[in-house]
């Protein structure tokens, strides 16, 4: 009777019934859950990404039923169906699974995300010193390419190393499309451990900084009015000219490229209806069920892989590796501009736009209350996403399904 009882709740049902291993992890994504909408709330991690994410890993962990006598499951989505009698049933079924097929499955979200960026990116600082933040973008390369071959050490296959090595470049879309035509089983914990760790470099880099660079090279001070405004038809012909140039080079990443330059292309024309779409309705529509969608991929079966925990470690490889490149490039202008450079800078080559940018322009406040450094970080910062688009058009090229 208390059995049958308790089959009426069957998220807590189901807790009792499955093996303990999955039950914990159930358990403790719950929990993880929680704390991430909390540091959302809190805004300690990007609340656009923490909330609708913890939420949706808060209702698949919590919401698992009785599916079959030899089964359990829920009701969000099915991401390994394959056959077409799988795909049409999760769709009628599932909610969720419309947007994960139409839009994931594909890497299309990726690109909606990326014309987002692209109406809202300024290229002014990047264009107005394209050597200085190129160089540094490179070095902050350092993380996509150094975590390949360690990948690759501690056994994974080469495609799955240069996946998960494409977290270095902290470009979230990127990510996830690479994933996608890298390693599509391991899409989903490559694509939830980029995100979540994208998040935290609000919280680790600074740290790194100060480890890295003493106070009085962090109080550098820069003069801003130094950078010169370029003029709008350079910038659109040189947004033209990217896009074809990297499509050629790389046909099996172009929409990514087209995705991104578009937005920079209405951006530097001014097509003011367009442009609030792109960077209202499109980019925030996206990163919302982009978040959302993650969290509901992220259930107890997922973590319980073996190689997740791989996984977990390299991502952390790649990005800590990524910023120190950065910062050495940092260091070497220092050097070459005989102490007129802030070797700060160097962290906005990782291109988490803008998020890196501000950091660097934080941990520069902090060192000097008069310095003003973000103009330049902004510059590496857009060429970030530049290198990381080129690295992972190689890796998918070399290593990728269609290759």
């Amino acid at each position: 009777m208390l059995a049958q009882f308790f089959q009426i709740f069957q998220g807590v049902y189901t807790l009792f019934t499955a093996e303990p291993l999955v039950s914990g992890a159930r358990l403790f994504l719950i929990a993880l859950a929680f704390l991430l909408i909390y540091l959302g709330y809190r805004r300690i991690l990007e609340p656009l990404m923490m909330i609708p994410m913890g939420i949706g890993m808060l209702g698949v962990n919590a919401g698992v039923l009785i599916l079959s006598a030899a089964e359990h499951g829920t009701l969000f989505l099915a991401p390994m169906a394959a056959d077409v009698e799988q795909v049409m049933y999760a769709l009628q079924v599932n909610f969720l699974q419309p947007i994960y097929n139409y839009t994931f499955s594909n890497g299309l979200i990726a690109c909606f995300v990326f014309m987002g960026i692209g109406a809202i990116t300024d290229i002014d600082y990047f264009m107005a010193k394209p050597i200085m933040s190129l160089v540094i973008a490179v070095f902050a390369e350092l993380g996509t390419i150094a975590t390949l071959p360690i990948a690759t050490a501690v056994g994974l296959e080469v495609n799955e190393a240069a996946a998960i090595a494409l977290v270095g470049g902290a470009d979230g879309p990127m990510v996830l499309y690479g994933s996608i035509m890298l390693a599509r089983h391991l899409f989903v914990p490559i694509t939830i451990i980029a995100y979540l760790y994208l998040s935290l470099t609000y919280a680790g880099y600074p740290y790194l900084i100060k480890l890295m660079i003493p106070r009085r090279l962090r109080a550098v001070k820069m003069n801003p009015a130094e950078i010169k405004r370029v003029p709008s038809q350079q910038k659109f012909a040189f947004t033209i000219v990217t896009v074809a140039v990297l499509s050629l080079l790389f046909p099996v990443a172009a929409p990514l490229y087209a995705s991104f330059f578009v937005g920079l292309a209405i951006k530097e024309l001014g097509i003011t209806r367009y442009i609030e779409f792109l960077s209202g309705p499109l980019l925030y529509g996206a990163t919302f069920f982009l978040a959302f969608t993650l969290g509901a991929l992220l259930e107890a079966n997922t973590i319980l892989d073996p190689v997740v925990l791989k996984l977990l470690i390299l991502g952390i490889i790649a990005l800590l590796l990524s910023g120190i490149g950065g910062i050495i490039g940092g260091m070497v202008f220092y050097k070459f501009s005989k102490g007129k450079f802030n070797p700060i800078i160097g962290i906005a080559g990782v291109s988490c736009v803008p998020t890196t940018a501000k950091v660097a322009q934080h941990a520069a406040y902090e060192a000097n209350k008069m310095n003003m450094i973000l103009p330049y970080a902004l510059g590496p910062n857009v060429a970030g996403v530049i290198t990381t688009s080129i690295i992972t058009g190689i890796y998918v090229s070399a290593f990728g399904i269609l290759s």
